[in-house]
């Protein structure tokens, strides 16, 4: 037994290897070399300078990975699901329903969700150009062929999704154990060379760069931040293998390897300061650099693949929450309920990508959009962990001052330092980000006015039983309908129509409402609520089904388990099934602007087939249309 669980366990560790750390693990590619090259130059290799400089990358990736993310964030799971939006929702439902913190913590969910989008366009791009761009240092001459190569790249890695991250991370991991491994040895050779450069890891060099050269490390620092891209996949990824082994991964393998290629490259930019344009590919002899451009290549497939994976989790965590419309959802693991693929995110991720490679071509100008929207991200969710830990882990006001004093400090530098960026590509992941945002405040606000203006024309459930009893005209027919809903207290729009236009009304109704709550998982035992409504509708039933955020909504599965535990006594292969599928139009009504109402009907006309988001058989289901002004 315990050698099974330390087998999957072993297993897990390799496959968090070969998805989650392969945007963190891939920094040393074009971090130390974008620092260098910023403003032409601006940051000279001196001895002082490059021990400020790999002194800060040390101690960012120390404070806000090591500690912040593995210590703090990574307990803040939500059922075992991470991810700003799960943080998010695990703040909104610890204050007080309707408050002020109640309304700020929703909307910092909504917006950490939207940057992380914005990401995740940028990843894939400057991780997979910064590797192929090595073959300019290993086959001179060979620049014409980068963005063809990436690109079709790019094609491959998108076109694989739909086979899932648990058989990709079996792949992966083997791969980036070796990637990791020769970031130690291709950093350890040169430290060897020269043990002094171990003193870089002293903070007290980057203390005195910052003293000594405010305005040059300021610059330094909007590149230095380069090197913790990924903490927020990380986070995201945790639902698909959980925190220990996230943990075990990083301090055993991750974070060793990281720190000898960064002392590595300082000790080789300090020997050559011709090799800072590639620092990464000179670490390596000449024999040996074509292979670890193709190593390499395959790193910045996975360092993609990270937030691939996250996007995933977080559009599915937004849909569930109500910030999106129903998105057809791949399971693509039977043993873990975080492992999806959804393909809409995943053609709309790739089209961003696509264009991005081909308008900004390389991978230092990339760089440039890079770091606003990973720092905006570092503070929101710092402030989301603030408002958690007062509400639900009862922190003192004091602690959660020192935590921000430690963590949002830092992260508030390198926002500052980043701020300039916003004019020369940092635009791009924050117009990314306030699209998302308005879809999903859009979707949030439409939904809340449709389902108004449903309510009031569907009427309530028990007054309209009351009717159809006292009237002769409508026939009873053999059978059990089920009917989904999204409540008890009105009438299903496809009960009212059939009976209505059929004239008929089946001897055993089952009004179905799938019920999302704010935790990612919800157990068998806890799924099913019965409500027979009582006499006189006792032909009439009423049955909640109960889903977490990370749930698939498997209708016919969630009756069969309230046949099995709760009793309830239906024909499950021969149910037929009705749906209300309303068809929205816009009004001259009040509550929301044209152009929004415009963006919703668009949202609502291309949301998933319920039948299939539903589980629903096809040739048992039958779908009744009602239209809605909004």
């Amino acid at each position: 037994m315990g050698h099974g669980r330390r087998s999957a366990r072993g297993a897990l560790v390799l496959a968090a290897l070969g998805v989650v750390f392969g945007d963190i693990g891939t920094s040393p590619l074009y971090a130390i070399k974008t620092v260098f090259a910023l403003n032409g130059g601006i940051v000279e290799p001196t001895r002082a300078n490059v021990f400020g400089v790999v002194s800060m990358v040390f101690w960012a990736i120390t404070i806000i990975v090591s500690a912040k993310y593995l210590q703090f964030i990574l307990r803040a799971d939500n059922d075992g699901e991470g991810g700003v939006m799960a943080l998010a929702h695990l703040a909104h439902r610890s204050v007080r329903p309707g408050g002020r913190w109640f309304r700020v913590a929703a909307l910092l969910g909504v917006f950490g969700g939207s940057l992380f989008f914005g990401d995740s366009l940028i990843t894939p791009a400057i991780s997979v150009l910064s590797a192929v761009e090595g073959l300019e240092v290993a086959a001179p001459g060979t620049g014409s062929f980068v963005l063809p190569i990436s690109a079709v790249i790019i094609v491959g890695l998108f076109a694989a999704q739909r086979y899932g991250t648990h058989h990709v991370g079996r792949f992966f991991g083997p791969v980036m154990v070796l990637w990791f491994l020769v970031l130690a040895v291709l950093g350890l050779v040169h430290v060897v060379q020269d043990p002094e450069v171990l003193g870089a890891l002293s903070p007290h060099h980057a203390a005195a760069f910052v003293y000594n050269n405010p305005l040059i490390a300021f610059v330094a620092m909007g590149a230095t931040v380069l090197v913790i891209t990924g903490a927020e996949a990380l986070y995201a990824d945790m639902g698909h293998f959980g925190r220990v082994p996230i943990m075990w991964a990083w301090f055993a393998l991750v974070f060793p390897s990281l720190t000898l290629n960064y002392l590595g490259q300082a000790q080789l930019i300090m020997r050559d300061s011709h090799e800072i344009a590639s620092p990464f590919f000179h670490l390596a002899p000449a024999w040996a650099q074509l292979p670890l451009v193709t190593l390499a290549t395959l790193a910045t497939i996975i360092a993609s693949q990270a937030v691939i994976s996250g996007a995933f989790s977080v559009a599915r965590q937004a849909e569930r929450l109500g910030y999106l419309p129903r998105l057809t959802v791949k399971q693509t693991s039977e043993e873990a309920g975080g492992q999806i693929y959804i393909a809409s995110v995943n053609w709309l991720l790739f089209a961003g990508v696509i264009v991005l490679m081909l308008t900004f071509r390389e991978s230092e100008r990339l760089a440039t959009a890079y770091g606003v929207a990973v720092t905006t991200d570092l503070m929101l969710t710092t402030a989301l962990f603030c408002v958690y830990a007062l509400a639900a882990l009862k922190w003192r006001p004091w602690q959660v001052g020192l935590f921000v004093l430690v963590f949002g400090s830092v992260e508030v530098a390198f926002f500052s330092a980043n701020i300039a960026k916003v004019l020369h590509g940092g635009w791009l992941p924050l117009l990314v980000a306030a699209v998302m945002a308005t879809v999903m405040t859009t979707w949030a606000r439409g939904r809340d006015l449709v389902t108004a203006r449903r309510e009031k024309i569907e009427g309530p459930l028990l007054d309209f039983l009351s009717e159809v009893q006292d009237d002769a005209k409508i026939l009873r027919v053999p059978g059990t309908a089920v009917f989904l809903h999204p409540n008890k207290r009105t009438t299903p729009l496809a009960l009212r129509e059939n009976v209505q236009f059929n004239h008929v009304l089946h001897d055993e109704v089952i009004i179905v409402t799938t019920e999302s709550v704010n935790v990612p998982h919800v157990p068998d035992h806890e799924r099913v609520l019965i409500d027979d409504l009582g006499d006189p509708y006792d032909h009439v039933t009423h049955v909640t089904l109960r889903y977490g955020f990370s749930d698939h909504q498997d209708v016919p599965a969630g009756l069969a388990v309230a046949r099995g535990q709760e009793g309830l006594d239906i024909p499950l292969q021969e149910l037929t099934y009705f749906l209300s599928r309303i068809t929205v139009h816009r009004s001259d009504r009040p509550g929301m602007g044209q152009a929004r109402k415009q963006l919703f009907g668009w949202l609502a006309r291309n949301a998933a087939d319920p039948t299939h988001y539903f589980s629903l058989p096809i040739g048992r289901t039958v779908v009744l249309g009602a239209r809605i002004n909004y």
